[in-house]
């Protein structure tokens, strides 16, 4: 595997970019032109980078006014498309984007779209921006000439490095090419290319050739690193992107918070020469894009702010099946001797006992609440298949039957807390167990990883939700959080 310091050697030093010089250059455009950027989340571990914004489950035309009332340069609308076929996904795209230009056309700010997915690649891809850029069209005549691809997550150890995107591990300093990784299998949205020139044909089965892609590789992000101005890398950055015509994919390298917000400055000023661009990307590009500071991890204390902790115990749900998080959860389960934990057994969701094992599974978890955390999991034996759609049922089918057990947990006994850990599960989760329509997001509960919201409306009012991304995160990292929330904390070893 290549060193990262050995791949780096080729490219100039990042720049030192404050987030404020990109919070001041959005300022003044939308001085102007008032601008909300709406993120399509295909699911909720996008808003895990972010702060105090605000967060839609639902996606009706009141929803958005809500949102768009705030007054805040963003909106995370969480659509969940990961879990759905092509189809579905492109249909939900196409009504989220209709019904946000519905509601903002009765005030003064325009739309911009961000679709927002996975950072190790996984994702209906180029269905979603296809399908954004064709409503966009549709409903308001702009046509897009570029789709700016960021998929990059350096908090997460996702970097992309002379078009190629790479993992961090599992050696120090060692890159590992992420179509080598166990991610790269999925048997939804497997793929076979690194450089990302090349993951866009693949994906779009030779619509985009791979040399039609725009590279802004480190070269051009960092062309002001020599005389430390970053004007100069955003105005490489705009003419880079110039020649964009007909939604020409644009592939961008990042190592660092500095190089994203080079590119939000680049970015800007490419739109401000009249650049129409979309953008499909990783979770950190929201917050250099709209000039956010890195948001120190919140502490126990300010989870809770404005509200009163239950007596209860907590809830963490696990759905996810990589290999960090069956790792995460046997530390937690090692170190918290007090939680109970409840298995799911996904043999018996699937058999004709369903019904009957779901109440037995309820009856557990809210006796187990009234005196401590309970851990609800999946079993770990994951039922594989290289059927798609037939993966996709039976992940639907697991997904069902944990929103059932919040769900009717949450309706008999409120837990103190909820963690949900992966991203399918942490959608259904907030959408469907918790029944949350509005929230804020706060911040993040790790640095630049795993995101509270705060439900302001619905059963879970007051009740932290944590969004914990199936592959984030070390070993420790469930058991960290877990502790900041637990009245019964887990130890440390």
């Amino acid at each position: 595997m290549p060193l990262e310091s050995d791949v780096l050697a080729a490219f100039p030093a990042e720049l030192q970019i404050p987030a404020r010089q990109v919070a001041d250059a959005v300022a003044a455009t939308a001085a102007t032109s008032p601008r909300v950027l709406v993120v399509l989340d295909d699911d909720p571990t996008g808003t895990q980078s972010v702060a105090d914004l605000p967060v839609l489950t639902r996606w009706e035309v009141e929803d958005f006014q809500w949102a768009l009332h705030q007054g805040k340069p963003a909106v995370y609308v969480l659509t969940n498309t990961r879990s759905l076929d092509p189809e579905e996904a492109a249909a939900r795209n196409e009504e989220v984007v209709r019904n946000a230009l519905a509601a903002a056309r009765d005030g003064e700010v325009r739309l911009g779209f961000v679709s927002r997915s996975d950072s190790t690649l996984r994702g209906h891809f180029p269905l979603e921006p296809d399908v954004i850029a064709a409503t966009v069209a549709a409903e308001s005549g702009e046509a897009t000439d570029g789709v700016v691809m960021v998929p990059a997550f350096p908090d997460a150890g996702r970097i992309t490095i002379g078009g190629v995107h790479y993992t961090r591990g599992p050696g120090a300093g060692e890159l590992t090419p992420v179509a080598e990784t166990e991610f790269a299998k999925d048997a939804t949205f497997g793929f076979a290319n690194s450089e990302m020139a090349k993951y866009v044909e693949e994906k779009s089965q030779g619509r985009f050739a791979a040399d039609s892609v725009i590279v802004l590789d480190l070269n051009i992000i960092r062309a002001g690193s020599a005389t430390g101005q970053a004007e100069v890398s955003a105005k490489a950055i705009a003419d880079a992107i110039e020649p964009a015509t007909q939604s020409t994919p644009i592939v961008v390298d990042i190592v660092t918070e500095n190089d994203m917000r080079a590119l939000a400055l680049g970015l800007e000023e490419a739109e401000r020469r009249g650049k129409k661009l979309l953008y499909r990307v990783g979770p950190p590009f929201m917050r250099a894009r709209i000039g956010q500071d890195i948001r120190p991890e919140l502490s126990g204390e300010e989870a809770y702010a404005g509200n009163t902790p239950s007596e209860a115990g907590g809830l963490i749900v696990v759905g996810s099946h990589v290999g960090v998080t069956t790792r995460q959860l046997k530390v937690l389960t090692d170190r918290h001797s007090s939680a109970r934990i409840v298995e799911i057994d996904v043999e018996h969701l699937l058999g004709e006992d369903a019904p009957a094992y779901l109440d037995q599974t309820v009856d557990a978890v809210v006796a187990a609440l009234r005196s401590g955390d309970v851990i609800v999991h999946t079993s770990r034996l994951l039922i594989k298949t290289d059927d798609p759609a037939e993966s996709l049922r039976i992940a639907r089918t697991v997904s069902a039957a944990v929103v059932a057990v919040v769900n009717r947990t949450l309706k008999t006994f409120p837990p103190r807390f909820v963690i949900a850990k992966g991203g399918i599960t942490s959608s259904d989760v907030a959408a469907h167990g918790l029944e949350i329509r509005h929230a804020i997001v706060r911040g993040p509960m790790l640095p630049g990883i795993v995101s509270l919201w705060e439900p302001v409306d619905g059963p879970a009012k007051g009740i932290p939700y944590i969004v914990f991304a199936g592959n984030v995160g070390d070993d420790e990292s469930l058991a960290q959080v877990t502790s900041k929330l637990s009245n019964t904390s887990p130890r440390t070893p």
